[in-house]
Parts: structure tokens; C-alpha cells; sequence
């Protein structure tokens, strides 16, 4: 018949499906449950009433009337499933998920459909085959099987495959009808009340499949496919993920074997990492392990690695990782496809509706339907709403795609750089909500995008930590001749990421990459901005030579562009360098040069952080009134200019200023204030630096047991200086415990500060080691004698929030 044809089958054939019916098997009922020719008379009421043929109808009488014999009907039972993953592994989760559903058959008023869905490769067929046999036993009446070639260019025809399954179910091809609303009126009627599991493996869509379910109660339908049926009715949807980490263990070891995989446990997880949990990837792995006696997990794990060489190396046989996606790939309209290559030029692990948009260079309307479509298809997946992402091997592809000779390297470079001004834009606008009066974002290259907009500072710092990995990742590829500046100044623009100390790493290995590029190619303003960068994070964590060195080299390149930016920013983060190494004529110097061009940008909040590091420096050169003076100069313009991190910065200057002055009342309130802003901008380095600070003025105001609990969330917390920062913390914990009479306690925080400082040459070794000796010698100093001692350190008061004034002159 020609929907036979259309199957891939000559006309008589069982179309894509072999017929495995076990003819001569019999039992007490007929096909459609009735004794004798009651069937025949069922099927001709159920035809009459299509206002079928009459020849047909007699047929299919005579049928039933050839197959009865002394009251018996031979019974055909199909058994279509294909044979079992012999090396099935994992999946509990999901095997009992399906399992529970499919033993519940019989008490369910309508055929369950169990629909699974999934990345290629991803192993939707190896469960639906798995979870099959196991339930076999529940279908007594037979399986039915269908690939139904979905992902390919010639997905089956309906009308074929019932064609097919009429014939298995033991239909003569002489009745069975044309046209697939015919044959699936018959389909149905012989499997009701029957108990039999229909596969419906491959299918392309819900299309596809909703005339081959079958409609009694009593049966099954299992379907897997790319595509995510949401719009089939009354089906349980199970979307299948990649495997955990020991699932795909166990698979590398069961195709290697066990011996082979536990000696190389390091080397096997670093191969199915690479192949990102996804089944299909990881049996090619272990294949090609397998026939390759010689070589090491090691080996391969070392081809892996290379992710421009991954798709090729995850090659074995017939059986390609590539090939998997470009089925997918192939069915794509272009529109999708377009997208599909762009998207995967971005490096981050997912991408948001928004940043997507600008990728594309489309509304955020256009892009959402898009990026459903490719989630629809399982070529992306969608974890949290409004955020997308590629499985990491289909990421590569979409990359490899993007970059082929028919993709212009013109169009792959305009879609990144329209993805780094969206960050840029939005960055800025970040920036300047968090710092209101500050010029910053003045002086940051200009984009073509105008950036999102935010009703409120957290919505805004929302976005900033949402989208921490993907802007920096985007900053860290955008080293080319259009993009380093930009790429620089975005790090600027989002320093609150570095002084958070959630991704100081990538943050440094960002910055790192755009200074080298920008040295290279003689790009000094995108260079001097890179090593501004690096040598404030280098300061935050504690790496003072670096940190001077990156900034001296910064402040040259400066001087040759006259840019204001490094003109400000670079003395003034040298001066809490000088403070920290005790040079406190350099950090004097340093300052009044970062006041000056602070005052001559017009830059209000930058001075503002220029007065509280002076102020600093005054209480450590014991000018305690004016440094009092100075900060709380510093925190009347924060309060003016209505910023509120900032702020949080003077008045954490300010307390360490009344604290020295005797006035510990004003100063834990100020202290406490502060350290409420640090927690909700998620300035945790922050946190951890005011709970010391109020350590100190607990632990002055004879509250020892206050001041330790303090001293111990700092050190949980972290804070500003890396390692040598912790031994401050635990020096002023081992005073508290002092103080309250945990000597052995105290002891150990003594021992583990002094190594720190001795490791770090820190001038506290001497007070540290003074302190140890007289606890070890059972002759702790009394409480009083604790509490005197400010540990030397200056902290760094964040990025300057404000620009210079033009007229360069004084605050009132």
C-alpha cells in the first residue's frame, strides 16, 4: 500500500517494524475479547459505523470466521522490543519513576503515555528499552516497537507504521485500510481490551505520535524524543538529564572494566567530565578505550582535554558524538540556526532572554520564542526561567558550527561585540546605582547598547551576581584590536565581584588575559585599565608587591593618554599599599596626589575614599583628631551624595577612628551599621573585616566574650589581605579568650597567628610571639593588657565612588 511505501517497505512488509508475531500461540479469547466470531462482528459494527465498504467489512469476517476453530481463536502476541542494553547502568531515579507509572496501568481509566525527552545521545532510547523489558510481565498481550526516524531528514509516515503494527497484531494485509485515520480507528479497536506496551522510539513530534497511541486503558505508550511534548495530552513528561558523576563511572568501568578504570579513578572522571556526563559520549569513550589495550585512561583523558579536538576524538565505529548533534542541527529553520551558532560563540555557562537578545541583535520577544524553540528540541535546556544553556558538547558544536567557512568571521565578531556592550551598559548602570555622584562610568568606553535598567539597587546587584561567571567569561574572550578596551572596563565597571571575593579567581585570570593582549598590541589605555584591575584585586588578596607593581607600570601608561581615571585611582590605591608596609611618608605623598586629581575630575565620592585613607593614616601616625576629623569628612560627603556601600566604607573608617578615641558606644553603632550595608550588598570580605573591627571595640569595652564571637565570624567569613588578614583575626580572637580565661583556646589561635605572621614577615610577630610565650609559660597578661593593641593593618576603602572636582576645589 503506498503509506506502506512511505514507511521504507514494499507493499506486504511490516514497514520499519519486524514482524516477530509468535504465530500459533492460542488462548480462550479472541483479539478483541469475545468467544468465536464475536470479534468478526465487532470489527463489522465498528466499520459499518465508518461507512466502510461492504467488501471490506465481509472480509474482515471472513477473517475472524477462517481463524476460529472448534471455538478457538489463535491469538497474536507481538514481542517488537529491541534486545536490552546489556550494559544499562544507572537511572534509578528515572527506571522507577516509569516503572511505578507503567504498574499502575490497570488502575488507570485511560493509556498512560510516558513521554521522555532529551538531548541526543543523552540515552532516551536505552532507558525506554530498559524500563520495557522490565515491565514486560505487565503486558502479557505483547510490545510493539517503531523507530520513527525523528531526528533524521525522512521521519516515518503514521499511515506506514500502522500499517505495520495492524500487520503484527496478526491484521491480513487484504483489510487493512487506506489513510491513517482509518487504520488508527482499527489500530485502536483490536487493542482494546488488550494489555499491550507500545515503543514509539525517535519520534519528531507530538504529531507524529498521537495516532499511534493506543486508546484502551489497559495499554501503554512509551515515546522518547529530542523534542519536548508538552502539547501531547494526558502524558507524564520526563526530561532526562545527564548522568551523576558515579552513574558514569560506572558505565566508563563496565565497558573498560573495573580493574582497568579503579587504578585510573582521577583519569576516568576527567574523561566522563569531558564528555559531559552524557551517555552516548561516554560509550564512544570507553569504546575506543576498550580496543586500545595500550594506552592509559590517562591518554585519552589527555585527548579530551583539547576542547577544538573533543567532537572528533568522541568518534568510534558508526557511532560519532558529532553526527548525534547534526541530526538535530540539519532540522533547524533558519532563523534557529542562526541562533544556535551565535549562542555558542558566548563562554559562560548559560546565557540570560536578555543577553541572548543582544547577541542575536533581537527584542526580547523574538529572542524568548527562539530560545524556546531550541529547548522545545532539547538543543538547549532551560534550568531557571529567564536563563539558558547548551550541554557542553553541544555548545562545542554550535561553536564549531559558527565557525565553519560559510559563517563569516564578521558576523561572529559583531554578535560577541554586541554581547560585551550589553554587559558594559548594564555593568555601568550597576555601578552607578551603587555609587550615586560617582563619574566613573564617564570615563568607561562608550557602547552601542543602552543597558538594562533596575527599580532598585538589589535588583540591580541581582543582576550583577547572576550574571558574575558569564560577564567575565565574556570580558576574558573579548581580547581583540575592537573589543580590549571595553573588555577592560567592564572588569572596572563590576568590581564588586573582585571586593565580594565570590570570583576573585576568574576576575584575576580575566584581567590577566586583557593586559597581555593589550601589552602585546601596544593597546596602552586598555593595558592601563587591565593592570588598575589587577593591582586592586592583588591588594585585596594580600599580594602587596604585586599589587604596587602592577599599579607603578599602570600609572605610566597613564601619564602618556592623560587618562583621568588612572590619574585618581592609581595613587590612591598605592597609598593603602605604602600604609599596609608601614611607608607612611610614600602613603602621605600618594595621597595628596589621588586628592588632587580627585578634585580636578570633579570626582566627590573618589575624594570622599581619598579622606578616609588619610584619615587612616593618621590614626596610625597617632594624629587620632584628625584623623577623626578626616573621616567624618569623608562620611558627610558619602551621606550627601546619598550612596549607601560607600558609606558603609566611611563609617567603618569613622568607628575604627572613635574606637581609638575612647568613644566605643558611637563606634560599635557605627560599626554595626556598617556591617547591615556590607551583608546586603554581599560585600561578605567586607563582613568579615567590620566583625573584626567591632572585635576590637568590644573587646576595649570589656565584653570579651562579644568581641570572640565577632573574632570568629570574621575568620569564617574571610576578609580583606588573604592569609596574613586571618592571622589579625586570629590574634585579636586569642585576646578575647585570654580575656575570658581559655587559655588552651587561646594557645592555639596564638600558634597559627604567629606562623602566618612569620610566613608573612608582618611586624605583629613580635606582640603574637609575646603573647604565646606568656600563655605557654601559664602567666596570661590580664584582660587589661589585651585590650590596648590595634593590630597596624590599614584596610583598602573600595573603588573611589565619585570623580574630581573640574575648579580642583576643597570640600566643605
Amino acid at each position: 500500500m503506498v503509506g506502506d511505501k512511505r514507511l521504507g517497505r514494499q507493499e506486504g512488509s511490516t514497514g520499519s517494524v519486524p514482524n516477530r508475531s509468535r504465530h500459533g500461540e492460542e488462548a480462550d479469547v479472541s483479539l478483541g475479547g469475545g468467544p468465536g466470531l464475536g470479534l468478526g462482528r465487532t470489527r463489522i459494527e465498528l466499520e459499518l459505523e465508518r461507512g466502510r465498504p461492504s467488501d471490506v467489512v465481509s472480509e474482515l469476517s471472513a477473517a475472524a470466521a477462517s481463524r476460529s476453530a472448534h471455538g478457538r481463536t489463535t491469538v497474536v502476541r507481538p514481542a517488537q522490543l529491541p534486545a536490552a542494553v546489556a550494559d544499562f547502568t544507572g537511572r534509578s531515579v528515572f527506571v522507577n519513576e516509569l516503572s511505578d507509572r507503567l504498574a499502575a496501568v490497570l488502575d488507570r481509566d485511560r493509556a498512560p503515555v510516558l513521554a521522555i525527552s532529551g538531548t541526543g545521545g543523552i540515552g532516551k532510547t536505552a532507558l525506554a528499552i530498559h524500563v520495557s523489558h522490565t515491565a514486560r510481565s505487565r503486558f502479557p498481550d505483547g510490545q510493539l516497537y517503531v523507530d520513527l526516524q525523528g531526528a533524521g531528514a525522512s521521519p516515518a509516515d503514521p499511515e506506514a507504521v500502522l500499517g505495520a503494527f495492524l500487520r503484527a497484531l496478526g491484521t491480513p494485509d487484504s483489510v487493512i485500510p487506506d489513510g491513517t485515520v482509518e487504520r488508527a480507528t482499527l489500530y485502536r479497536s483490536l487493542l482494546a481490551r488488550r494489555r499491550v506496551l507500545v515503543l514509539l522510539d525517535n519520534a519528531r513530534d507530538a504529531a507524529q505520535v498521537r495516532q499511534l497511541l493506543p486508546g484502551s486503558p489497559s495499554c501503554a505508550a512509551l515515546v522518547t524524543s529530542r523534542t519536548r511534548m508538552a502539547d501531547l495530552p494526558e502524558s507524564h513528561l520526563v526530561d532526562l538529564a545527564v548522568m551523576t558523576p558515579s552513574e558514569a563511572f560506572a558505565l566508563f568501568a563496565h565497558i573498560v572494566g573495573e580493574e582497568r578504570a579503579g587504578v585510573e579513578h582521577d583519569a576516568v572522571m576527567d574523561v566522563v567530565t569531558s564528555c559531559g556526563f552524557l551517555p552516548l559520549a561516554i560509550r564512544i569513550a570507553g569504546s575506543r578505550l576498550a580496543a586500545r589495550r595500550t594506552w592509559t585512561v590517562s591518554a585519552l583523558a589527555e585527548k579530551l582535554a583539547d576542547e577544538r579536538r573533543r567532537l572528533d576524538e568522541l568518534r568510534a565505529g558508526d557511532l560519532a558524538v558529532k553526527a548525534t548533534f547534526e541530526l538535530g542541527y540539519g532540522q533547524l529553520e533558519p532563523q534557529q540556526a542562526r541562533g544556535f551558532r551565535l549562542l555558542g560563540l558566548a563562554a559562560g555557562p548559560d546565557i540570560s532572554a536578555e543577553a541572548a537578545a543582544a547577541v542575536l541583535d533581537l527584542d526580547i520577544g523574538q529572542t524568548e520564542r527562539l530560545l524556546g524553540s531550541l529547548v522545545d528540541i532539547s538543543l538547549m535546556e532551560s534550568a531557571t526561567p529567564g536563563r539558558y544553556r547548551f550541554h557542553d558538547l553541544v555548545r562545542l558544536y554550535a561553536w564549531e558550527c559558527a565557525h565553519s567557512d560559510e559563517h563569516p568571521e564578521a558576523e561572529r565578531g559583531a554578535a560577541l561585540s554586541r554581547l560585551l556592550d550589553f554587559y558594559l551598559a548594564t555593568g555601568a548602570r550597576v555601578y552607578a546605582m551603587e555609587r550615586p555622584g560617582d563619574r566613573t562610568v564617564e570615563h568607561l568606553a562608550p557602547t552601542d547598547h543602552p543597558g538594562l535598567s533596575f527599580p532598585s539597587s538589589a535588583a540591580a546587584l541581582d543582576w550583577l551576581f547572576a550574571e558574575a561567571d558569564c560577564l567575565i567569561a565574556c570580558a576574558r574572550q573579548c581580547v581583540g584590536e575592537t573589543t580590549r578596551r571595553r573588555a577592560a572596563d567592564l572588569l572596572m565597571a563590576t568590581v564588586d565581584l573582585a571586593e565580594s571575593g565570590a570570583k576573585s579567581r576568574q576576575y584575576e585570570a580575566a584581567a590577566r588575559a586583557i593586559s597581555e593582549a593589550a601589552r602585546q598590541s601596544g593597546d596602552v589605555r586598555a593595558e592601563g585599565h587591565a593592570r588598575l584591575t589587577l593591582g586592586h584585586l592583588y591588594q585585596l588578596t594580600g599580594r602587596l608587591d604585586q599589587a604596587d607593581a602592577e599599579l607603578r607600570r599602570s600609572l605610566e601608561l597613564g601619564t602618556h593618554i592623560r587618562d583621568p581615571m588612572l590619574a585618581c585611582r592609581v595613587p590612591n590605591q598605592r597609598s593603602l599599599i605604602a600604609l599596609q608596609q608601614g611607608r607612611n611618608d610614600e602613603a602621605e605623598i600618594h595621597l595628596g596626589q589621588a586628592l588632587q586629581a580627585f578634585r580636578a575630575d570633579d570626582n566627590e565620592a573618589g575624594e570622599a575614599s581619598a579622606l578616609s585613607n588619610l584619615a587612616r593614616l593618621h590614626l596610625d601616625t597617632g594624629r587620632v583628631r584628625s584623623g577623626v576629623e578626616l573621616a567624618e569628612q569623608a562620611v558627610s560627603i558619602y551621606r550627601r551624595l546619598g550612596t549607601s556601600l560607600r558609606l558603609a566604607n566611611g563609617m567603618y573608617v569613622l568607628g575604627i577612628a572613635l574606637t581609638r578615641t575612647g568613644s566605643l558606644d558611637e563606634a560599635q553603632d557605627l560599626l554595626t551599621q556598617a556591617l547591615g550595608i556590607f551583608r546586603e550588598n554581599r560585600q561578605s570580605l567586607w563582613e568579615g573585616m567590620t566583625h573584626f573591627r567591632l572585635a576590637e571595640t568590644l573587646l576595649a569595652a570589656h565584653r570579651p566574650d562579644q568581641a570572640a564571637e565577632h573574632a570568629e565570624r570574621a575568620i569564617a567569613l574571610g576578609g580583606l589581605g588573604g592569609e596574613r588578614r586571618r592571622g589579625s583575626f586570629l590574634t585579636i580572637l586569642g585576646k578575647a579568650l585570654i580575656a575570658l580565661g581559655q587559655t588552651d583556646r587561646a594557645r592555639e589561635c596564638l600558634r597559627e597567628a604567629l606562623a602566618i605572621c612569620r610566613h608573612a614577615q608582618a611586624p605583629e610577630c613580635r606582640e603574637v610571639q609575646e603573647l604565646l610565650s606568656a600563655c605557654a609559660a601559664d602567666s596570661c597578661p590580664t584582660p587589661e593588657r589585651t585590650i590596648g593593641h590595634q593590630t597596624p593593618f590599614a584596610e583598602m576603602d573600595p573603588w573611589p565612588n565619585a570623580l574630581p572636582r573640574p575648579d580642583g576645589s576643597s570640600p566643605t
